[in-house]
C-alpha cells in the first residue's frame, strides 16, 4: 500500500545526483520505520502513465520514540523518468507515493567486523548500514571500499568523511577513482576481479570479516562476488543489491518463454486468492494485475525484489534473477515480473 508523503528537504549532492528527505506523519512513523540498508518503492504518475521507481534508504535507522528519517539518494538516469523529474522538477512541499520500506539488504547492528565494496549510487543504502551500526554498537568496525568515476561524481562524500572523523579507529575508508588520478592512495582503474582478489587482503583480514555488502552495478557486484569467492569466503557471508543491469554478460536475454496452453495462475496477496488464466507471453505478475492492481512490484527487472513470492505449486522459469539469494531460491520464492508458467497450474503466495 502507498502512503502520500510531503517533501521535507532537496540536497543537491552532485551535478546529477540530489538526497530527497520525506517527512513521515505521526501515525506513520513506525510503518515507515526502516532497518539499515532497506528501500522505498515510490511512484507518481506523467501523463496519465503510473510509475514506479526504488530507492535505497540513505539515513541511519532510528527507534522509539526517535521519529524516523527518510532521506533517500536519487542519481540522473538517462531516460529515467522518475530521476529526471526529481532532479528538475520535484520540490520542498510537493507530495511523493510510497510503500512501507523493504528490502532484505541489511545489517542489525552486532559486534564483529563488517567490509563493503560499493559503486557509484550503490553507497547509498551502505551508508546507511555503516552509520547505524557504528552509533550503536561499540564493539563493531566497518571497512567501506568504494568506486566512482570522479571526486565530484562521488555521492555522499561529506557524509562519508565525517564517519571517518568521527570513528578513526573503528572505520576504514579505500576510495578508487576510475576516471580520475588521486593525489594519494589507490591508482585510477576499474575494481575487477583481479584488482579486488590482490587488494583486499592487503587492506584486512578477510576471514576475520563477519558480514560482507555488495552493491552498485553488476559487473562491479558479480566481480566482487568471484574475487570473495576466490578468496574462500563463506557465500553465507556475502550480501548484496544490484543498481543496474546492462543486457550484458550475466543477463539472461533468451526470449520470454511461452506458457503451457490453458496455463492458470493461483495468487494469494493480503489474505484474498484468485485464480485467473496466463495469457501468451506473460509474466506471472502481469498475470496478476490484470485483477489486482495492488499486486507488489517496482522495477519490473528482476533487480528490487518487491515481486517476490513463495511458489506453492507447480514450476515456473524465470527469465532472470538479480535480487533473490541461493537461499531464498532453495527455499522456494520466485520473481513475480520474471516467472512464467512452466506446467499448467502454478499457485503463489505473496504473502509469506
Amino acid at each position: 500500500m502507498f502512503h502520500p508523503l510531503r517533501v521535507r528537504s532537496i540536497e543537491r549532492l552532485t551535478d546529477d545526483s540530489v538526497a530527497v528527505t520525506l517527512a513521515v506523519p505521526p501515525a506513520s512513523r513506525e510503518i515507515f520505520r526502516h532497518k539499515p540498508g532497506q528501500h522505498l518503492n515510490v511512484r507518481y504518475t506523467a501523463d496519465g502513465e503510473e510509475i514506479r521507481r526504488s530507492y535505497s534508504i540513505c539515513s541511519p535507522a532510528t527507534e522509539e520514540p526517535d521519529e524516523p528519517v527518510l532521506r533517500v539518494g536519487i542519481r540522473l538516469v538517462d531516460g529515467g523518468r522518475f530521476s529526471t523529474y526529481a532532479l528538475k522538477e520535484l520540490a520542498v512541499g510537493d507530495q511523493v507515493e510510497a510503500m512501507p520500506p523493504m528490502g532484505r539488504f541489511v545489517l542489525t547492528p552486532r559486534p564483529g567486523s563488517f567490509a563493503a565494496i560499493v559503486g557509484g549510487s550503490g553507497i547509498t543504502p551502505v551508508l546507511s548500514i555503516a552509520t547505524t551500526l557504528l552509533a550503536r554498537e561499540p564493539a563493531a568496525r566497518f571497512c567501506l571500499i568504494r568506486s566512482d568515476r570522479t571526486a565530484l561524481s562521488t555521492m555522499f562524500l561529506d557524509e562519508v568523511a565525517e564517519l571517518k572523523d568521527r570513528y578513526p579507529d573503528r572505520f576504514q575508508l579505500v576510495t578508487v577513482l576510475s576516471r580520475e588520478e588521486q593525489q594519494a592512495g589507490l591508482p585510477s582503474g576499474r575494481l575487477d576481479e583481479d584488482r579486488l582478489a590482490a587488494l583486499l587482503p592487503a587492506l584486512l583480514p578477510v576471514d576475520g570479516v563477519d558480514g560482507w555488502y555488495l552493491c552498485g552495478p553488476f559487473g562491479l557486484v558479480r566481480a566482487a562476488e568471484r574475487a570473495l569467492g576466490g578468496l574462500g569466503v563463506d557465500r553465507t557471508r556475502v550480501h548484496q543489491e544490484i543498481f543496474h543491469v546492462d543486457d550484458g554478460p550475466g543477463a539472461d536475454t533468451r526470449p520470454r518463454a511461452t506458457a503451457p496452453a490453458h496455463s492458470r495462475l493461483t495468487a494469494t496477496l493480503d489474505g484474498r486468492s484468485g485464480t485467473w488464466p496466463v495469457e501468451d507471453g506473460e509474466s506471472l505478475l502481469e498475470t496478476v494485475l490484470r485483477s489486482r492492481a495492488d499486486a507488489p512490484y517496482a522495477c519490473k527487472g528482476g533487480v528490487c525484489g518487491t515481486c517476490r513470492a513463495f511458489l506453492v505449486s507447480g514450476e515456473v522459469r524465470m527469465d532472470r534473477n538479480f535480487a533473490l539469494e541461493p537461499e531464498e531460491t532453495d527455499a522456494g520464492y520466485v520473481l513475480a515480473c520474471q516467472s512464467h508458467p512452466a506446467t499448467p497450474e502454478v499457485e503463489l503466495d505473496f504473502d509469506r
